[in-house]
């Protein structure tokens, strides 16, 4: 059976009414992505098929969320092959608005969230998330969907949409679902096309400073600012790597954790994320660790 694919909000609200006319109890999942899809977004569709009778699949570049230098015009797309991996992934609905027809005129009203928007992402990319904010507050109320699907490797963006939820209380669950990797540890993502063959090479020292991090916690005494230390050093060793940022910050609310504080002392889940650019292309990645859990 193919996809639905729907390119109007008209046109979209149309298909859902009637869906929910004739599936009142159906649980519908939406996937919020920007296209050019990986594997990374096909988990995020598998499961949604699995937990919900009905999918919705949206793909627009948001231009909201894009600076004055970045990469909004040369961010890649690919409307064919996206509306292949929705069909191969099974999914139901797939909305793909222009821009135009997401914001007809300059839009006045923007989401804005303070405070876990001030740090990592935030810092060097201001106004960011008040363009996650918004579009993605449009989607819901567009789609108004049961659950909506978020993969952690922009664990920033997830922690930004859960606290709009909460305070909006808008009535739909967020799903946290794991990053997936290439073969060799690298984050898929969809900006990994920019990389030459060498920044490439280099780009896998992101998960490896994280797998190491892994034992590094474990040693008695270490503090949040050794550790931070120690993250940037190895990143360092990739000739190609300049860090914008290394985090060790609590989650999902990302306060500051003190920088004396033995890592062995801090209580509930916190994160270790980081942003580096391999010559003009800019990648993050993450881990949540949990001291004894």
């Amino acid at each position: 059976m193919s996809v639905t694919i729907c390119t109007t909000i008209e046109e979209l609200r149309q298909r859902l009414r009637q869906r929910r006319k004739n599936n009142p109890d159906e649980i519908i999942g939406l996937i919020p992505t920007m296209g050019f899809l990986h594997e990374g977004h096909a988990s995020l569709m598998q499961r949604a098929r699995r937990e919900c009778g009905f999918t919705v699949l949206s793909v627009f570049v948001n231009p909201l969320q894009f600076g004055p230098n970045e990469d909004f015009e040369r961010y890649p797309r690919n409307i064919e092959r996206d509306t292949a991996v929705a069909e191969a992934n099974g999914i139901d609905l797939l909305f793909m608005p222009a821009v135009q027809e997401m914001y007809p005129s300059r839009p006045l009203t923007r989401v804005m969230i303070d405070e876990i928007t001030a740090r990592l992402c935030g810092t060097s990319r201001p106004g960011h998330f008040d363009g996650v904010g918004t579009v993605v507050s449009k989607l819901f109320h567009l789609v108004q969907p049961d659950r909506a699907y978020f993969g952690m490797k922009d664990a920033q963006q997830v922690a930004v949409i859960e606290r709009m939820v909460f305070d909006l209380n808008i009535p739909v669950q967020i799903v946290r679902c794991e990053t997936v990797r290439e073969a060799d540890g690298l984050a898929m993502s969809s900006r990994n096309v920019y990389l030459n063959e060498q920044e490439r090479k280099q780009a896998v020292i992101l998960n490896q400073t994280l797998s190491a991090a892994e034992n590094w916690i474990k040693e008695k005494g270490i503090t949040v600012q050794a550790l931070e230390e120690r993250i940037r050093q190895m990143i360092g060793t990739a000739a190609e790597a300049n860090i914008d940022y290394v985090e060790i910050a609590s989650y999902p609310d990302l306060s500051n954790l003190p920088r004396d504080t033995a890592v062995a002392n801090i209580s509930g889940l916190f994160i270790i994320a980081l942003a580096v650019k391999f010559g003009s292309t800019r990648l993050i990645d993450n881990r949540l660790f949990q001291i004894g859990g």
